[in-house]
């Protein structure tokens, strides 16, 4: 929109006449500034393997309000995938989410723990023992432990962002962290399910993976373990009992920021909602932008 001009003759000086006519036209030049808002980090969550495996653990979650973003400075966004699962006795660690730029505190979230055909693996929240091996741990402030395995038909919970593997029921995956960053209400971080070998021991349909993503755990019958959902950060289900049934991949991560105002640029395709005057960008890949 064209600034209305001046008619004083002097740079920097308006007329009470300008002011009227800018303002009744709406070409009163806009105020440029920092912004303040908020941010929401969760990293990719972790992969089980195969036969009766321990539940993935939920991808690291950080989220932090009062945000300064100084204006003309650039901010990365990293967005960690989730680890994949197996037919085999291996499965990945979730990657890393990060968010990075001038004035802020890196937030890097830590890939949540691969599920275990033995011990669980460790990372933002720890992935579940298998068959009476212990869970891995969780990162202080982003996760929590996955489950020790106390029993030789079933397998641990992966740990979520709000509790550990195990918490609701044995096998269960930890629940996520609710989060209204977006306008909505939403659970992110949750952990895989353990495999199951015994059909009896777990609920239909698999052992439950946690609020937040978190896949279900497979058993003789549903015999794979579920993929932790995109862009939750939740981790994969065990797989059910044999070899032929595979552990779940673990759910990707997300990075959101929302602040009280546009930013100047932005890449890597962020989707852009409003809510109460308020922007929001959701990066479900990486890129960054500019205030």
């Amino acid at each position: 929109m064209a600034q209305f001009p001046s008619s004083s003759g002097a740079s920097g000086k308006w007329k009470l006449k300008d002011v009227f006519n800018a303002e009744a036209g709406d070409n009163w030049p806009a105020v440029v500034s920092d912004l303040v808002g908020e941010y929401l980090v969760v990293a990719g969550g972790g992969g089980a393997p195969w036969d009766a495996s321990g539940g993935g653990g939920a991808g690291g979650y950080l989220a932090g309000t009062s945000q300064t973003f100084t204006l003309g400075q650039t901010y990365t966004v990293t967005v960690g995938a989730g680890g994949a699962g197996s037919s085999n006795t291996s499965a990945d660690q979730g990657s890393n989410s990060v968010l990075s730029g001038s004035g802020l505190t890196t937030q890097t979230a830590i890939g949540g723990g691969r599920g275990g055909y033995t011990s669980g693996g460790s990372g933002g929240s720890g992935g579940g023992g298998r068959r009476g091996d212990s869970g891995g741990l969780g990162t202080s402030g982003q996760g929590n432990n996955g489950e020790n395995s106390g029993t030789a038909t079933g397998s641990g919970g992966g740990g979520g962002a709000g509790e550990a593997g195990g918490t609701d029921g044995t096998g269960y995956g930890g629940d996520g962290l609710e989060n209204d960053i977006t306008g909505s209400n939403v659970y992110y971080a949750g952990g895989g399910g353990g495999g199951e070998e015994n059909n009896g021991f777990a609920p239909a349909g698999g052992t439950p993976g946690g609020l937040g993503g978190g896949g279900n755990g497979g058993t003789e019958l549903t015999q794979l373990g579920q993929d932790g959902t995109a862009n939750t950060g939740g981790g994969g289900g065990g797989g059910g009992r044999y070899s032929t049934r595979a552990g779940g991949d673990g759910g990707s991560g997300v990075v959101i920021v929302r602040v009280n105002g546009a930013v100047s640029s932005t890449t890597g395709s962020p989707t852009v909602t409003t809510d109460g005057g308020d922007y929001i960008y959701k990066f479900t890949g990486s890129g960054s932008f500019t205030v």
